[in-house]
């Protein structure tokens, strides 16, 4: 068998995923050692570079708790600076570099315990040739072969996947993996299959895939005839295409992998929405993901079983 955990993107909601996975570890104790590999996309990138790296899960729940105040700074001479998020991003990554700069240090991607798949987005591939410079995905990965981004910070690759639009600048050219694969499930899936990684593929029905989300907020548009234009539809834009990708890898992984895939995603309570930068709720954020049920139809006993009798 070959295993999969991914995480989804969701700024400091990331605490629902680390909930969960400390909820399935310890009735699953070898969940993420018998991992062959962890996907993420942003905060989930963040995530899932750290348990690559031999981090615990507890060790990742006070990287949040301990630095989200840090990380989500946004001061007074900023918003002056960039009038209120108007002209510019709400936070820089400066703080957020030096925290992972503590976690990480001088890490590669090639010295990380675990293969590892990481989505960004590269606004510029600064092409010599006019006819092939474009903008593209990024997938940043350690499978060895002639692809293989091992050389690559881990400091810089975390920046690079978590530079959401209008949250934080871009970062050396890329912007946050959540505008590609917010959930990357897929994107993992594909990554196995690549032909120029020397490691053997496995065949498709040896997958088994865990995704875990960061909560759900119900969201909608009302009205069925919307004849919006660029200033209505910039606020909820980011949310909606983030939302959108989502649910494409979900619908592609429950159709390609059927029984060998599941989905951990809980939704917020109708009456809550928690944003991606929101840090002073970090503990309603780690008592839904201690709560929320797993799955619509299964209980948290059918999920343990669902990993046991697949090997994790």
């Amino acid at each position: 068998m070959y295993r999969i955990l991914s995480f989804d993107g969701g700024g400091i909601r990331g605490l629902v995923t680390l909930a969960i996975l400390k909820r399935l570890e310890a009735q699953v104790p070898t969940l993420i050692q018998k991992a062959d590999v962890l996907a993420g996309t942003s905060t989930g990138g963040i995530i899932a570079l750290g348990l690559a790296a031999g981090k615990s899960v507890d060790d990742m729940l006070s990287l949040y708790l301990d630095n989200g105040k840090d990380i989500f700074d946004d001061s007074w001479w900023d918003n002056i600076r960039d009038i209120g998020g108007v002209t510019g991003a709400d936070y820089d990554q400066k703080n957020l570099a030096k925290i992972l700069k503590r976690v990480f240090a001088d890490m590669q991607l090639k010295d990380l315990q675990k293969r590892v798949l990481i989505p960004s987005f590269d606004l510029d591939n600064e092409a010599t040739d006019p006819s092939k410079r474009t903008w593209n995905p990024k997938f940043f990965h350690n499978f060895p072969g002639d692809d293989s981004d091992g050389d690559e910070l881990v400091v810089e690759v975390a920046l690079d996947t978590s530079a959401a639009p209008t949250f934080f600048p871009s970062h050396d050219g890329f912007i946050d993996g959540g505008v590609v694969a917010n959930n990357p499930s897929m994107a993992a899936v594909a990554q196995t299959q690549d032909r120029r990684n020397t490691d053997l593929p496995p065949k498709l029905e040896e997958i088994h895939l865990l995704s875990i989300g960061t909560g759900i907020n119900l969201s909608f548009i009302k009205g069925r005839e919307l004849d919006w234009g660029l200033a209505q539809w910039a606020k909820p834009l980011v949310n909606l295409l983030l939302d959108a990708s989502m649910g494409i890898a979900d619908f592609q992984c429950r159709h390609i992998l059927k029984g060998t895939y599941q989905r951990i995603a809980p939704v917020f309570p109708h009456d809550t929405n928690i944003k991606m930068d929101e840090w002073k709720r970090s503990q309603e954020l780690i008592d839904f993901g201690n709560a929320a049920a797993l799955r619509d139809s299964w209980s948290d006993e059918d999920v343990v079983n669902w990993l046991k009798q697949t090997g994790w």
